[in-house]
């Protein structure tokens, strides 16, 4: 009986912060960056083949419409996504897809995609888009130099990602419109590199997507780290066969989050339910250090170790005492 009053208290902190989101919106968002115009990608269709000549190809071909797409903001005045887009395009990048509309789609891969014997897909959270795709960038090469050789990383920016404080940050939406995305690139990873491990690494509101996509996926492991909540009360409701695990930074503000689930009126379901790395989860907890909420994959950190070491099958490490 206890629980309840405190779980009113949550329920009405939530409910206070969509109010506020949706506020807060107008003044955050007047940027509108979705609105950024790009000429259509060229059409690749499904990856089929993961030789070296084939993807070396399509890397190219994406290089070329990233190219387009800079132009194209460049000629809307939009500088800081030409800067962005320019540095996307340089030599030796790999995409294996690009589309420039709608706030920009793209994936990425950092290694050598054609010998990996593991490969991890970063799915990243809110407020992660073409004008702030350095930071992920730079994450990305951070883990593919800690797993090593035979490891690549492939950085899925499948979906327009809301912003951090806005309506769809704290519904999930944008998830169901976005995993059936994820999933299919792990069945074409998973179909044209046989005998790969594959892990997905869930950052923030990446981890509601991941939940989505995670029943019946091909991924060996589901990692959920800096996660608001996933949509479900327990590991089982994910009906999946990946191994799942969960981590949180020591000092991550997402563990301020109100961990429930309310039905609202014209919004349908607000908040994400059960912390992932709570008992009750189910999850296998990892230690994930004491870094904030963008740390998770900056390089020396207790977190990228073992984001690296589960991407390869291997125990994460465990918390030192004392």
């Amino acid at each position: 009986m206890a629980d309840r009053p405190r779980r009113r208290r949550l329920r009405r902190t939530l409910l206070a912060a969509l109010v506020t989101f949706a506020v807060a919106v107008p003044v955050s968002g007047a940027a509108r960056p979705a609105a950024v115009p790009a000429p259509a990608p060229t059409a690749l269709g499904p990856l089929r083949d993961a030789s070296p000549a084939v993807l070396e190809e399509r890397y190219a071909v994406s290089r070329r419409d990233i190219r387009a797409a800079e132009r194209a903001a460049d000629g809307h005045g939009d500088l800081r996504r030409a800067a962005s887009l320019r540095a996307m395009a340089a030599p030796g990048r790999q995409f294996l897809s690009f589309d420039g509309r709608d706030g920009g789609r793209s994936v990425e891969v950092v290694g050598e995609l054609s010998s990996a014997r593991r490969a991890a897909v970063l799915v990243p959270g809110a407020g992660v888009g073409l004008d702030a795709y350095g930071r992920l960038r730079r994450g990305a090469v951070a883990l593919q130099r800690e797993l090593g050789q035979g490891g690549a990383v492939v950085v899925w920016l499948g979906y327009r990602s809301p912003a951090t404080v806005s309506p769809a940050s704290v519904t999930d939406a944008r998830a169901a419109e976005a995993a059936p995305g994820l999933r299919r690139l792990v069945d074409r990873l998973e179909a044209v590199l046989p005998g790969v491990r594959l892990t997905l690494l869930c950052h923030s509101y990446g981890s509601v997507i991941c939940a989505r996509a995670a029943s019946g996926t091909a991924a060996d492991a589901v990692v959920l780290y800096g996660s608001p909540g996933v949509g479900v009360e327990d590991v089982a409701s994910l009906r999946t066969g990946a191994r799942v695990w969960a981590g949180r930074g020591g000092d991550d503000w997402i563990a301020g989050v109100p961990h429930v689930r309310v039905r609202v009126p014209f919004a349908g379901a607000v908040g994400f339910g059960t912390d992932p790395v709570a008992e009750r989860f189910g999850a296998e907890v990892f230690d994930a250090g004491d870094g904030g909420h963008s740390d998770y994959l900056r390089s020396g950190s207790r977190s990228l170790t073992n984001l690296a070491r589960i991407s390869s099958g291997r125990a994460p490490l465990e918390a030192s005492h004392g």
